[in-house]
């Protein structure tokens, strides 16, 4: 049994580089957070200090985010053979999980508003949303390019995005109350942008959760890809194939092509190579060439074997 690895490499989604966008996006978030705990400390107001600690999360969503992406460039080590990829992965999961969390106590809050109704503090709460507003705002935007690439960015530009539309609800159901005095209407329109976030950052959390358990992104085919693979010239069975996630913007591929003429040459690894990444957009493939000699059977080759 021959063994051959081949592995191009491409970094087309490096061309844009966050860093940038990450430290705007912790300045302008980190700064909100101190001036806005201060105020509510000044104005003794417990809404802008919950809002300060909920503001937090923004913050501690970036810095994971921006971690990960950094971690992600890193060069493999001896013991990390794959380097730290896998760590984007794992920093969009946890940004899609805040988020949620966040949102099942925004809803909490606003369950307990209807129950009790306190009046919204007029001006100076709706000025420190609006402000909270233009922030977020300002912060999702600068993630918005890179959303459709790497589910990392998308995860802070979720995170920031939710926060924006939590502040837009502040600000509205102050304005409201202010003209109409009906103070159901700051928890009412809690719970639409609670359910309006939730929807969107389902999606996120069940994709992360998938590549975190290695299943195959999202947009690929297996079987596109299998077909493939089988309908190639020289080849008699394919098996053993595996395609995973290694970072929020690489795909990895596995497989066993059974050729009985033997090894067919480096041309053929680099022409399926390069045919798997343009058509697929598989980074990293490895394959191996096995002639299927029954006297030396593949012990992969059962598709129930992993």
């Amino acid at each position: 049994m021959s063994h051959n690895h081949h592995h191009p490499h491409h970094h087309d989604h490096e061309s844009f580089n966050y860093n940038r966008a990450f430290a705007i996006g912790l300045i302008l978030n980190g700064g909100f957070v101190i001036v806005e705990a201060f105020s509510g400390i000044f104005y003794n107001s417990l809404a802008l200090m919950a809002d300060a600690g909920h503001n937090l999360s923004d913050v501690l969503g970036l810095v994971l985010a921006w971690g990960a992406n950094m971690l992600s460039q890193r060069s493999p080590t001896k013991r990390y053979t794959y380097g730290f990829r896998r760590s984007s992965i794992l920093a969009a999961l946890l940004n899609a999980t805040l988020v949620l969390v966040a949102m099942g106590a925004v809803a909490w809050e606003a369950v307990r508003k209807f129950v009790n109704p306190q009046s919204v503090p007029g001006g100076i709460v709706i000025g420190v949303a609006l402000v909270g507003v233009v922030i977020n705002t300002i912060t999702a935007l600068l993630f918005m390019s890179g959303r459709q690439e790497d589910m990392n960015i998308r995860g802070a530009f979720v995170h920031m995005a939710a926060d924006a539309l939590v502040s837009v609800g502040v600000v509205l159901a102050g304005i409201a109350i202010a003209v109409t005095g009906w103070l159901w209407f700051d928890p009412a329109v809690s719970l639409v942008i609670v359910v309006v976030v939730v929807v969107n950052t389902w999606q996120l959390f069940r994709e992360s959760l998938n590549l975190a358990l290695d299943a195959v992104p999202e947009g690929i085919e297996p079987l596109a890809i299998r077909t493939y693979l089988t309908e190639l010239p020289e080849v008699d069975q394919v098996h053993d194939l595996h395609i995973w996630a290694m970072s929020t913007t690489e795909i990895a591929l596995t497989a066993h092509l059974v050729i009985p003429k033997g090894y067919p040459g480096d041309a053929f690894l680099t022409r399926v190579s390069q045919h798997l990444h343009d058509q697929f957009g598989i980074e990293h493939p490895t394959i191996q060439i096995e002639t299927g000699d029954p006297s030396q059977p593949c012990t992969l080759a059962s598709e129930n074997r992993v």
